[in-house]
């Protein structure tokens, strides 16, 4: 089962009209069907419609394009039957409900203001408070992405909607090197976007955000960036990897492989990509193998921690 936060229109407001008539859906202004167009592959889906998000809104940057695509593939096939979505009503109330039917279009002008890519869902009488999630599923439900991948949260929702107690730290699909290791750099990512200002990457570059997409868990074919940031003369694209206690040859795969999804399907012709793996220790693995490889840079994160008494 997949989890994933879904926000109704620009401050939810068709929340109230997907509540009363039970389905979930985006739009982004493309009026085509898509029913006989949804490959398995999400690459194929952007590559081919990306120019068409473009010649709708020629003022859009390739990256929000491709984000908007990829919302739509994301909604339209990724999510199966039966897969649970949570949908904020502006209140900090977030309502859950079951995916229960296949991808269907609604048609309607561009001027038409209405959710056109949608699936059917049965809504649950079971509501989250915001107030009672732990910082990090706050930070990611958070996120003004319209759709939002929640599966690495899965543990924390079954046991806020009372379905059943947490089994594990760390998911059975991540190879983990270091379980110790991976559990702090679950929280760097959310220290690292909430204090960005305060590092020297802020000089140069920003976290990618506009009023409906963030660069943070950006989706590519081969899995989440955790952090796109790009320059302030947006002629760099900077991929941010955590290692989160992981082998080193993977992570060092890992945002290769992320960098050139960035360079082929995402990047202008005069954007640069580069990338930046984090770590907690010093590794000699990812050394060797970045000293062969170009646009990779290697940091480490240190915590200070100081007791001082209540007088």
């Amino acid at each position: 089962m997949n989890y994933f936060r879904i926000v109704l229109g620009k401050k939810h407001k068709f929340f109230t009209e997907c509540r009363t008539q039970g389905y979930v859906g985006v739009d982004f202004g493309i009026d085509i069907d898509f029913k006989d167009d949804l490959p398995q592959n999400w690459r194929k889906f952007n590559q081919k419609y990306i120019p068409e998000y473009l010649a709708r809104h020629p003022e859009a940057s390739k990256i929000k394009a491709g984000l908007a695509c990829g919302a739509i593939w994301t909604l339209s096939k990724f999510l199966e039957t039966g897969d649970c979505v949570l949908c904020p009503d502006g209140s900090g109330q977030y309502h859950l409900g079951e995916i229960t039917g296949d991808y269907s279009y609604i048609a309607g002008s561009t001027e038409t203001h209405f959710l056109r890519h949608r699936r059917s869902i049965n809504w649950l009488n079971i509501t989250i408070d915001r107030s009672d999630m732990s910082e990090p599923l706050k930070n990611s439900s958070g996120s003004i992405s319209t759709t939002c991948n929640l599966n690495k949260h899965a543990d924390e929702i079954k046991r806020l909607i009372g379905s059943m107690s947490i089994n594990q730290v760390v998911s059975n699909d991540v190879e983990v090197e270091n379980a110790s290791e991976f559990v702090l750099e679950e929280h760097l990512e959310d220290f690292l976007i909430k204090n960005w200002s305060q590092t020297d990457l802020a000089n140069y570059y920003d976290i990618y955000e506009d009023e409906e997409f963030t660069g943070r868990q950006f989706g590519t074919d081969t899995g989440p960036i955790d952090i796109l940031a790009i320059s302030k003369n947006k002629k760099e694209l900077l991929v941010i990897e955590l290692k989160k206690g992981r082998a080193s040859d993977r992570v060092v795969g890992q945002i290769q492989r992320y960098m050139g999804y960035i360079k082929d399907e995402i990047a202008e012709s005069d954007q640069e990509v580069k990338g930046i793996i984090i770590a907690f220790d010093d590794d000699q693995r990812i050394r060797r193998a970045l000293s062969v490889t170009n646009n990779i840079d290697f940091y480490r994160y240190k915590i200070n921690f100081s007791l001082s008494q209540v007088e």
